[in-house]
């Protein structure tokens, strides 16, 4: 829509406030919301004034000032506010220069766009990110100088099946969730309406299961689209799954690994190049790819260790990256081989089909910065001919020592992951789509609040391990 649509939206349905949303760096929504007679044509060109001194990795409080600009091509009525509501998302500009701000994801993401037609190589790149997440009937956690706990509970965990109370038994095994029907899937019904809301939000589903994992592990998988619009609609996808299940007396959670001994939940990106509407990636090499399909793999390859700091920044990520639960860990590439870092799905031969999916992904991270990470990493494969090697067709988890050995490993932790990414960003600064003062204060926050903050506190474990030594 244009502003002026968008204005004309608002009033035949009769819109009583607007929302603005945008992004923090970690990748969390936040908003402000306005009367709607403050949302005039000129909204969209002049923004409105917001404070970023306490976004997590913004400005410091000197400097924090700032408008927030709206995107009229993302309106949407909020379907879960009792005032009716326009939601638009918006960028962020500096009110003294003008310029977009340079820690705005969604920015970030637009210059990854306009890198991509600049390089000549393609007009279009796909995203289609499949997210998984968990339901839970309950949860408590809690840090203090004295106590360390977490506790999760599901009806649908297996660990219930001995309960004695209100017990239908009908609960997915461990490891053994994947597509049953109900009953032992317990949420068709709350996916649906899931699916539901999503569709009148503009988001196109593909389809909807139960996952691998016992309590509760589900998946929604949206249809592609490009870099910006698929970031856009990942972060309405995690508004929606919340809210849906929230007022249904549920929570969710996009935690890797909220429980131990399960599957985690991923984030497995597929994407493709095009021009001129032609599909790039469709080719007579291995897997019917490309050359410049290949390319695009060697470049994810060459570059996953410092991308797993953007595309699995948690310290909960590194949970999940572990030998035993078709974890890409290794980098590798593979036709239909889950195990591989890359994988190229087979199950069509059209050449408009062809794509690549990149696996360690998962859904802790912010999809402006992982989408738009990924692509200069396949790019810079392509710029500079990345060959990614010889493919990998069996299970790895079967391999050898000594063949093991010799295929590369993500790193096996966030700290790991930050010193990757400090040694590697180089072709994240091409066309000024990332700059390194925003790499600095991304790999400063994480360390600082995440990585270090871990690192201080006892583990619940160590107590078993230790406590009588």
């Amino acid at each position: 829509m244009t502003a002026v649509e968008v204005l004309d939206f608002a009033k035949s349905h009769e819109v009583q406030q607007v929302d603005i949303r945008f992004a923090d760096i970690p990748g969390l929504s936040h908003h402000i919301t306005y009367p709607i007679r403050e949302l005039t044509a000129d909204s969209f060109e002049t923004g409105f004034g917001i404070d970023g001194s306490s976004i997590r990795g913004w400005a410091a409080i000197n400097e924090s000032d700032m408008l927030l600009v709206p995107d009229p091509g993302t309106a949407f009525v909020d379907p879960f506010t009792e005032v009716k509501t326009l939601v638009l998302n918006g960028t962020v500009i500096d009110p003294i220069t003008r310029q977009h701000y340079e820690r705005d994801p969604r920015w970030i993401a637009m210059k990854a766009e306009r890198y991509l037609e600049a390089t000549g190589i393609a007009d279009t790149v796909f995203f289609g990110a499949e997210a998984e997440f968990f339901i839970f009937d309950n949860v408590r956690f809690d840090q203090t100088i004295n106590e360390g706990f977490y506790h999760i509970d599901s009806e649908e965990g297996r660990w219930n099946s001995g309960r004695r109370e209100s017990n239908l038994g009908y609960r997915p095994r461990v490891k053994e969730g994947y597509f049953p029907v109900p009953p032992t899937d317990h949420y068709h019904d709350l996916r649906a309406e899931m699916v539901q809301v999503m569709t009148a939000c503009g988001i196109e589903v593909e389809c909807h299961h139960h996952e691998v994992a016992t309590a509760g592990q589900c998946e929604i998988d949206q249809r592609y689209n490009t870099l910006v619009k698929s970031a856009d609609n990942m972060m309405l996808y995690k508004y929606i799954v919340r809210n849906v299940a929230y007022r249904r007396g549920k929570t969710v959670t996009f935690m890797p690994k909220p429980l131990f001994g399960d599957a985690g939940s991923g984030m497995h990106c597929h994407q493709s190049l095009w021009k001129a509407g032609k599909p790039l990636f469709a080719g007579e090499l291995y897997a019917g790819l490309s050359r410049m399909a290949l390319w695009y793999i060697g470049g994810l390859l060459r570059h996953a260790r410092a991308l797993s700091a953007i595309i699995a920044p948690t310290t909960n990520s590194y949970k999940r990256l572990v030998p035993g639960y078709e974890a890409p860990v290794n980098l590798a590439y593979s036709r239909r081989n889950r195990s591989a870092a890359v994988r190229i799905p087979m199950y069509s031969a059209s050449g408009s089909a062809k794509r690549v999916e990149f696996r360690p992904p998962d859904p802790s991270a912010n999809p402006y910065l992982a989408f738009s990470a990924m692509l200069m990493a396949g790019l810079d494969g392509i710029i500079n001919k990345i060959e990614p090697g010889e493919s990998l067709d069996k299970d790895i988890y079967d391999l050898s020592p000594e063949e093991l050995k010799a295929v590369p490993s993500m790193p096996a932790s966030l700290e790991e992951a930050l010193d990757c990414l400090e040694n590697d960003y180089e072709f994240l600064l091409k066309g000024d789509v990332f700059t390194a003062e925003l790499i600095e204060t991304f790999v400063a926050f994480k360390r600082r609040y995440e990585a270090e903050a871990v690192r201080l506190r006892p583990h619940p474990y160590e107590f078993q391990l230790y406590y009588d030594i």
